[in-house]
């Protein structure tokens, strides 16, 4: 069972959708005894089948892969942006982790101190990720 939030991961949409599904009864859940909504992945499946039926350009599944697999999820401690270019730093653990990414990155993530985001470590390459709904 997920909860609405790793459901709407594995979907490639944002957490306010599958919330309004869920209110709207488009999608069906079930209750844990403290009131929490909870997602089978059966339920998922009708939904994601749809989805892979759009052309390659409509379709979410390009949200729900990414090929690298040294992903190192936490918070951002900073974003500075100076031109072109963006520091976003984030604190994984005890560590602090600092990507230099474009401004236009971080604007289309919309990232700020505080977000929940992970890094994706290729090489000696470091990409964002944003984990959390910007909203």
């Amino acid at each position: 069972m997920l909860t609405p939030r790793e459901a709407a991961r594995l979907m490639g949409i944002s957490y306010p959708t599958i919330k309004h599904w869920i209110l709207t009864g488009k999608l069906k859940t079930s209750r844990t005894p403290g009131g929490h909504h909870r997602i089978s992945e059966a339920t998922l499946k009708p939904f994601l089948a749809k989805d892979r039926e759009k052309p390659a350009a409509e379709s979410r599944e390009r949200y729900r892969r990414v090929s690298g697999r040294n992903q190192l999820s936490g918070k951002v401690v900073s974003v500075r942006i100076d031109g072109l270019l963006a520091e976003v730093v984030l604190a994984i653990g005890d560590v602090r982790m600092t990507a230099i990414i474009t401004a236009d990155a971080v604007r289309e993530l919309q990232l700020k101190k505080g977000d929940t985001a992970a890094a994706l470590v290729k090489s000696t390459d470091v990409m964002i990720e944003r984990l959390d709904d910007p909203r």
